[in-house]
């Protein structure tokens, strides 16, 4: 009886032992938690002046790539895949959004010849063609999707938009129905944005941060909405970065269907400093 005895004392203090150790380790690893996140939280991001004084990154801009009349929005398939070989033979590789939002805020390096492709509207050629063009250079990008046109003739199909999102190309918003920024009121951003977003989400299983304004338009009202929404940085056309909010004003260039190889490259060079 005695011996019995013994043997549960052992066992209780071994057992308040493990008990204590376990605690212990418990906080030390909340600790290392929160120590890591306070020092992800501490990393400097860097202000307006500071990344509109970085060196540009080229970002192209791609709508319908087929046969048709060729103009400021309609590229040949054949006029695509040589524009993609001559970037490729010129040493350019595509980063994707994260990257450049890394860099611009965080100044993380870039390849010495980066820049991103962009597609708008979820044109199915954007898929056939766009994709497949693009795998060859080992070229990823970035599909800025309508919702309203997904699964309609010429579009891009649920399971297209999934196959591209699990290739490593990013989808990312483009407002429901493309009603142009300028004219919502508070309540369209529910629509345009919050339901949009949701969606691609669901079809994707990926978080959807990053935006482009419909034709390339935005106005300043629009910037709170987008960070309400969790956007990190929306793309728009044509103009400068806006001198106080950067990364929600980055500049695209529209690619026409008239251009040549070496056009392309001037183009490049003459709108964002190369």
């Amino acid at each position: 009886m005695k011996n019995c005895f013994s043997v549960f004392c052992i066992l209780l203090l071994l057992s308040c032992n493990a008990k204590k150790d376990s605690a212990k380790q418990t906080i030390t690893g909340n600790l290392t938690a929160n120590k890591d996140t306070a020092q992800k939280a501490a990393v400097p991001v860097a202000d307006a002046t500071t990344i509109l004084s970085k060196k540009q990154v080229p970002v192209l801009c791609y709508h319908h790539i087929n046969n048709s009349k060729p103009g400021d929005y309609v590229v040949p398939p054949s006029l695509f895949a040589t524009q993609l070989q001559a970037l490729a033979d010129s040493g350019y590789q595509t980063i994707l959004p994260d990257q450049l939002y890394n860099y611009l805020t965080t100044g993380t390096p870039l390849p010495v010849k980066a820049f991103m492709l962009t597609f708008d509207d979820t044109d199915e050629e954007q898929y056939t063609i766009g994709a497949t063009e693009m795998a060859k250079h080992n070229f990823k990008g970035v599909f800025f999707i309508m919702n309203i046109s997904i699964g309609r003739p010429r579009y891009m199909s649920k399971e297209q938009i999934k196959q591209l999102a699990d290739e490593g190309h990013i989808i990312a918003a483009h407002t429901w129905d493309h009603h142009r920024v300028t004219e919502y009121t508070t309540a369209d951003w529910d629509k345009q944005l919050t339901e949009a977003k949701q969606k691609l989400e669901t079809i994707t299983g990926k978080p959807v941060t990053y935006f482009a304004y419909p034709f390339g338009l935005w106005k300043p009202p629009a910037i709170p909405e987008l960070q309400q929404r969790n956007i990190k940085m929306a793309f728009q056309l044509s103009t400068k970065p806006d001198t106080t909010q950067p990364l929600y004003t980055v500049r695209r260039m529209l690619v026409p269907g008239t251009w040549t190889n070496d056009g392309l490259f001037k183009a490049m060079k003459r709108t964002f400093h190369l």
